[in-house]
């Protein structure tokens, strides 16, 4: 298996950020679904580098919890 550069690849499935002016991205962690020559599905996952594993495992923790939970850090007009 080869290393690849995947800026291209990410900027090729259409992924998007929401940042704000001003804001600057640190660290990257990605987690790829892969379809094999073969048929088969795999996860594979790239990191920025210097980035430690505590906080990946930060990152990914926190990033699950999003996703299952719909958390956001600023209220919706119902909280108001």
């Amino acid at each position: 298996m080869a290393e690849h550069k995947i800026g291209q690849l990410i900027d090729a499935l259409g992924v998007e950020a929401d940042l704000d002016e001003g804001d600057l991205p640190t660290d990257a962690f990605v987690i790829l679904k892969v379809i094999k020559a073969d048929g088969t599905v795999s996860l594979a996952s790239a990191r920025s580098e210097g980035l430690d594993w505590i906080t990946r495992l930060g990152m990914v923790t926190a990033a699950a919890t999003i996703e299952n939970s719909g958390y956001t850090d600023t209220p919706s007009h119902d909280d108001t």
